[in-house]
């Protein structure tokens, strides 16, 4: 199993039945040396950008998934972000969505 971090629609149940067709039962988490900015993707949808200092923190959840659940969540987020493993506050190492600068 791999461990996915969220900080916006993934963690929606309404999104994540539509994706995973389950609901996930996550826990609280946060990633630090991020900053989360609203609406920064198509004008809709947030984003977490990395600034490396542990202060900036960004709340969210933490849900434990497969490498199938992975794959659908990819095509869900599009080519907008792409998923990168960081080291959560718990210690925990988790998928993260992030801005996909090309």
């Amino acid at each position: 199993m791999e461990y996915l971090f969220t900080y916006g629609t993934l963690q929606d149940i309404q999104v994540q039945e539509y994706i995973f067709g389950r609901s996930l039962t996550g826990v609280p988490g946060a990633l630090l040396g991020f900053k989360k900015m609203e609406n920064a993707v198509y004008g809709r949808y947030p984003l977490v950008l990395q600034t490396k200092n542990l202060e900036d923190k960004v709340s969210g959840t933490v849900y434990e998934v497969s490498e199938t659940d992975l794959k659908k969540a990819d095509i869900y987020e599009t080519s907008a972000y792409k998923r990168e493993k960081f080291l959560l506050e718990s210690g925990t190492m988790a998928w993260v969505y992030i801005e996909n600068s090309k």
